[in-house]
């Protein structure tokens, strides 16, 4: 099926034999080859810690990038509304704090440093937040991706308030004060690392089989369905690993922080998220990515203004801004493309006429 967006199926044609699947096969692993050495290399170079004001704003930035480009998984790929994803990402957030506020104490593994073993239990605790996220996803996602639209939105804006409104009323996790303490483990390094993996997975994700069906989706889902594709259960897995992805937000988020509280996750913060996609372009991982870092640091741009005028008008600004960009850009930023396809298309040869 050719539909607009929908890359060549290079990546999921069958491997040829011998040296050139060996190739194939290296080219693949190429990004990790040279993607962690470099998060590495930036982990020794940049601060530990969020106490310069611009490192603070970096990670913010960083972290809503994994927010921005997992909700493109669902919105932009599937072409389906979500708008509960403040309440994945709580619920990442508050199983991860649990784990390390619960197990930080008690454990240490004896044949690592100390700053090793907190790292492996925060990348645990990452993982097992992104896991319940996941599943509440599941949950979520099996009985009500067979609706559509504005159906579909209103059922995940529902759950997202009743995971808020849970979190307010169980004191285990500090109830409607929040969740306090817990230990700064997201530095920058976490952060970059977990933006490398979400960006190349939905790439990877893009230009597979999956990704395609995930396309033929949005496209058209009656004649996606005619073809033989399972949309529903296309659906509810890109449902499960954008959920996956919002819970390890909201894990880094609260190390990043060192607090949680329910307030920071409310339909605004939902909306928020929709907005950088929107604006990014539907469909476009890095038009998410440059979407997620223009709207954390425009307000933040902005604050000086407050200073010389008296007045905080960053929000109305903001807001305006977001209308002038959609009216002049109305599929946003980059549309559905990707900056790396820009460039591979300026290299490529004039076609012969």
């Amino acid at each position: 099926m050719e539909a607009h967006g929908i890359p060549d199926g290079s990546a999921t044609a069958e491997l040829p034999p011998g040296n050139d699947a060996l190739a194939i096969r290296m080219r693949s692993a190429l990004p990790a080859l040279v993607g962690v050495p470099a998060i590495a290399l930036l982990a020794w170079l940049l601060p530990g810690t969020n106490d310069s004001y611009l490192v603070y704003v970096a990670g913010l930035a960083g972290i809503n990038v994994v927010l921005a480009v997992s909700l493109n998984i669902v919105n932009g790929f599937t072409g389906q509304f979500s708008l509960g994803h403040a309440g994945f990402m709580a619920v990442g957030g508050y199983v991860a704090a649990s784990i390390t506020l619960a197990v930080g104490s008690r454990w240490q593994l004896a044949f690592l440093p100390a700053a090793l073993s907190d790292g492996l239990l925060f990348f645990v605790a990452t993982l097992a937040g992104g896991a319940a996220a996941g599943l509440a996803g599941l949950l979520v996602g099996l009985p009500s991706l067979r609706l559509r639209g504005d159906y579909l939105a209103i059922v995940t804006l529902g759950f997202g308030e009743i995971i808020r409104v849970l979190i307010e009323n169980m004191q285990v996790v500090g109830g409607s004060t929040g969740l306090l303490g817990i230990p700064p483990s997201a530095t920058l390094f976490w952060i970059l690392l977990w933006i490398f993996v979400v960006v190349l997975w939905s790439k990877r994700l893009r230009a597979s089989t999956h990704g395609r069906a995930l396309l033929a989706v949005r496209e058209d889902e009656v004649a996606a369905e005619a073809m033989g594709v399972d949309t529903t259960g296309y659906k509810v897995r890109a449902f499960v690993v954008s959920s996956f992805f919002a819970g390890v937000a909201g894990s880094l988020l609260g190390h990043y922080l060192q607090l949680l509280s329910p307030r920071d996750f409310t339909f605004l913060k939902s909306i928020e998220v929709v907005a950088m996609v929107v604006l990014g372009g539907l469909g476009s991982i890095s038009g998410a990515v440059i979407a997620a870092v223009l709207l954390t640091i425009l307000p933040e741009a902005l604050r000086p203004l407050q200073d010389y005028t008296g007045l905080d008008f960053r929000m109305v600004i903001y807001s305006a801004m977001l209308v002038l960009l959609m009216l002049l850009r109305p599929r946003g930023l980059l549309g559905s493309r990707e900056l790396w396809e820009r460039r591979a298309r300026r290299r490529a040869p004039p076609e012969a006429t």
